[in-house]
């Protein structure tokens, strides 16, 4: 048996073994289930606690993560800043240096141009005055002044006078005839005069006054026509010297104005030396002797004659034909200066349209930082 006392009355009463097990174990149990109730409740206030704690140091450690980004941003931006300051004071200095290379260079090509164009007028000047078509001077006008410049020395026994005789409905514009010391004609010439103005619509062509020239030249007496010209001013034909046009009138010829003297030379030192031949062989007949040998010369003066002929025209004609290329090749320089000059204005309209936005169109970094610049000043 066993005694236990009452915790209330104080009362105490025996009670078997078995019971007193039972209740040991009652209360055993009531007294675990308070401890792990307690136990809990403890736990779960240290958990509450420690969850607390964990919170404000976790709260702590991104609020100081927070902070130091924060920072380390703000360095990043005063960095970006002073970067975008000097990327905007570079763009300036580069436009502003560009702006001062391109007009050095367009004066620079300006002048080349201006160069250009007054060489290319020097040339094609030159080539007027080569083909004689001079300001202020009509093509007729022309032809007398050269010849009367030569007057007084080389034809002291010519005459070359205007044609001003129309009885037969027609005439030539000069008559040329040249005279021996003996006062014997030593060679006659028709002249005809046709120019036409580089602004004609309707352009004539030498041809069209053959039959006319040949005309004038039979009834006047003269032994050649010759037609001075500025017709068909781009025929290689006529350009490249005296164009002999016999197979269809006889000794009618074709020239340039600068070929007007060097023609009647020509004529004339053929007239005089076949005149010479003609007098020696009429002097040889007389005499009965052979003139083998005096045609063999007179051959061999007319292939001499016709060879110095062919080589003068050809020489001229190479003049003429580098003239030209001077000038095309100058012409080619000015357009290739007018095209770069033209680039250089569009590099000057690229330069002023160059802008901030611009430049960070597709960059949203560089837009951003650009934004937050132009906030904080």
């Amino acid at each position: 048996m066993s005694e236990i006392t009452c915790p209330h009355c104080e009362n105490k009463f025996k009670i078997d073994d078995t019971s007193y097990a039972n209740i040991l174990k009652q209360v055993h149990n009531q007294e675990f289930e308070n401890q792990l109730r307690e136990k809990l409740k403890s736990i779960e206030k240290e958990k509450e606690l420690a969850l607390e704690v964990s919170e404000k140091n976790v709260e702590i450690k991104f609020q100081k993560l927070i902070n130091e980004k924060d920072k380390e941003i703000q360095n990043i931006q005063s960095k970006n800043q002073e970067e975008v300051g000097k990327l905007v004071n570079n763009i300036e200095a580069i436009k502003r240096e560009s702006e001062r290379e391109l007009f050095s260079k367009t004066e620079f090509y300006e002048k080349q141009i201006k160069d250009r164009e007054e060489t290319i007028d020097r040339m094609k000047d030159m080539k007027a005055k080569l083909s004689t078509k001079m300001l202020g001077e009509t093509l007729e006008q022309h032809c007398e002044i050269e010849f009367n410049r030569l007057r007084a020395t080389a034809f002291q026994n010519t005459y070359f006078e205007k044609d001003n005789d129309a009885s037969s409905g027609s005439k030539g514009d000069y008559i040329f005839r040249d005279y021996d010391d003996r006062e014997n004609e030593v060679v006659s010439i028709m002249f005809e005069m046709k120019n036409e103005s580089d602004t004609t619509a309707a352009k004539t062509k030498n041809e069209h006054f053959f039959k006319e020239l040949d005309k004038d030249r039979n009834e006047k007496g003269c032994e050649y026509a010759v037609l001075v010209s500025l017709l068909e001013q781009d025929s290689e034909l006529y350009n490249a010297g005296i164009v002999d046009v016999s197979y269809k009138y006889p000794k009618m010829y074709v020239v340039r104005p600068q070929f007007f003297i060097p023609m009647i030379t020509l004529l004339r030192n053929a007239a005089l030396n076949s005149l010479k031949y003609k007098h020696e062989l009429a002097l040889i007949r007389a005499q009965s002797l052979d003139i083998t040998n005096f045609e063999a010369d007179l051959n061999n003066f007319k292939d001499a004659f016709g060879k110095n002929y062919s080589l003068a025209s050809r020489q001229f004609f190479s003049a003429i034909e580098q003239i030209d290329k001077t000038i095309s090749s100058m012409e080619k320089i000015k357009d290739e200066l007018l095209r770069s000059n033209n680039n250089l204005r569009l590099a000057n309209d690229k330069a002023d349209s160059l802008t901030i936005k611009r430049l960070t169109r597709n960059n949203p970094t560089m837009a951003a930082m650009f934004e937050n610049l132009e906030e904080s000043q």
